[in-house]
């Protein structure tokens, strides 16, 4: 017999993630009932495994959707279109979509997820700011130079703290279905000027350095990066930062009633908390 505490069980489906982590511990403070949906889950959630779906879902209420690799990824959108579906016939009320911005499969996603019959949140979310610290840069600013094939185009990179605070307001409070929230960050920055805030706030030599799509590429394949994961940086790289995601939008105003965290204040609590404390290695080539 399912029971009351599983009835209202949310899972979030990439629990152990840089977002998901973070909404897991804010629902948990708020005393709801967390079902983490990751590989070594109890039980187990697989996106590329479905027959761990049914049991991942049993007895869940709301659901945080965090597609991994990434939502932009090829056949994205028909999975989260999938999962949603399966996760309707299962009980389940409400789903929540972290989401990126300027991306078409992405809004393939979201339309999945609107159209499941659940109630639903979608968080659009722009670059976040980790990336420099817990995401792919940061072994760059380690080694001392990040070098990538952007060079003034800005982006309102977003600290993750407001994604998942606005997540998990979605998946607790009145107001929120049927809402696009779109999260950025207070202000434009190009990539050298986020290098800059973080070497300023962590004391490091770090610089940037504008490389050719094709370096990038040849410099991936040489650490054994994928073929496919190799495919998303490109699109990453090309359509979604191309200009059109940059400005600055309210997600995290309307839907917290707040402004959104500043790039430098995350720079200086991360660097407080010892992100970039690892001694430094050779640059990137």
């Amino acid at each position: 017999m399912t029971t009351l505490a599983e009835q209202q069980t949310t899972l979030v489906i990439g629990g152990t993630g840089k977002t998901g982590r973070r909404v897991a511990r804010r629902l948990g403070a708020l005393g709801v009932p967390t079902r983490l949906g990751t590989r070594t889950g109890a039980p187990p959630f697989d996106w590329q495994a479905r027959d761990t779906w049914g049991p991942a879902l049993t007895g869940v209420r709301s659901a945080y959707l965090c597609y991994s690799p990434d939502v932009a990824a090829p056949g994205a959108a028909d999975t989260i279109g999938d999962l949603a579906a399966l996760a309707v016939r299962r009980g389940v009320r409400r789903l929540v979509l972290l989401s990126g911005r300027g991306d078409a499969e992405a809004r393939r996603a979201e339309l999945a997820v609107q159209r499941s019959g659940a109630a639903w949140t979608v968080v659009r979310s722009s670059w976040f700011a980790q990336n420099f610290s817990e995401g792919m840069f940061g072994p760059a600013v380690l080694r001392g130079e990040v070098a990538l094939p952007v060079d003034g185009v800005p982006e309102p990179f977003v600290d993750v703290g407001d994604v998942a605070e606005v997540a998990a307001a979605a998946l607790t409070g009145d107001g929120h279905d049927g809402q696009v929230y779109e999260v950025t960050g207070p202000r434009l920055l190009t990539f050298a000027d986020a290098v800059g805030e973080v070497a300023r706030a962590s004391g490091r030599d770090v610089r940037f350095r504008t490389v050719t799509l094709t370096e990038l590429e040849a410099g991936l394949a040489a650490q054994g990066v994928p073929a496919p994961a190799i495919d998303l940086t490109r699109h990453l790289f090309t359509d979604v930062l191309d200009g059109r995601n940059a400005s600055l939008a309210d997600g995290v105003q309307r839907a917290l009633g707040r402004e959104p965290r500043d790039f430098a204040d995350y720079a200086r609590a991360a660097a407080a908390a010892g992100a970039w404390d690892a001694a430094p290695a050779g640059r990137v080539a």
